[in-house]
This record gives structure tokens, sequence and C-alpha cells, in this order.
């Protein structure tokens, strides 16, 4: 009885491992920005929604990776809660008003902005 005890707990245990496991999904995504105030503000705005355990947006290739569980927010979740800061995704355009608002290295609609100095911070 004992041994069947441990090994029906130790099948109960591999089961909610791996389920945990699932719940953590790595995701990446493009947000529009040109430089490292961008980067700070992107990560920054991801990484405070519950849900997101990790942020990292590369500036060369315009990639968020983020790690998110996706029983507590999702990946358009994400999205429009960046674009909400100024930075448009795949998904959703950021509010003009918003837009504006930021700094003119970071205005990455402007052409000029590409010419402006983004060097690292």
């Amino acid at each position: 009885m004992k041994k069947t005890t441990l090994i029906l707990m130790i099948v109960l245990l591999g089961l909610n491992l791996g389920y945990s496991q699932e719940k953590s999904k790595s995701k990446s995504f493009e947000v529009k920005g040109n430089c490292w105030m961008c980067k700070n503000r992107i990560e920054k705005t991801a990484i405070k929604m519950k849900g997101v355990k990790f942020a990292s947006w590369n500036v060369e290739t315009k990639q968020l990776k983020v790690i998110i569980d996706e029983r507590k927010c999702s990946v358009s979740d994400v999205q429009k809660k960046i674009a909400s800061v100024g930075h448009d995704t795949g998904e959703f355009a950021s509010p003009k008003e918003v837009y504006d608002n930021l700094p003119a290295c970071c205005q990455y609609r402007n052409p000029e902005s590409s010419q402006m100095d983004h060097g690292k911070h």
C-alpha cells in the first residue's frame, strides 16, 4: 500500500511540474523604436505588467522578446500596453498625441529621426 501511494504521489508531482512549465511561454514580436531611451521605455512598460516575467527589446532588430504567463496576460495585452506609451506594435498603433510627446530621437515615424545620434546611454 505504501509503495502504491508513493508511486501515485510521484506521478501526480510529475504532472504538476509539467503543467507549471506550460504556463510561461517565450514570445517575440516587432515594436517600433529607435534608441536606448525607447528600449528602456518598452522594456519597463512590459515588465510592469502582471504576467510578464522577462522583456528584452533589440534596438537593431526591433524585436521584443518576452516570457509571459498566458494565464495572466496575452501577447495582445502586452502590445496594447506598449502602444499606449508611444510605440507601434504589429497589432496596435500608438495614439498620435502620445507618439508626438516622445523625445525627438524616439519618433521612429519621422525619417529624420534615424539620422539623429542614437548612441548608447
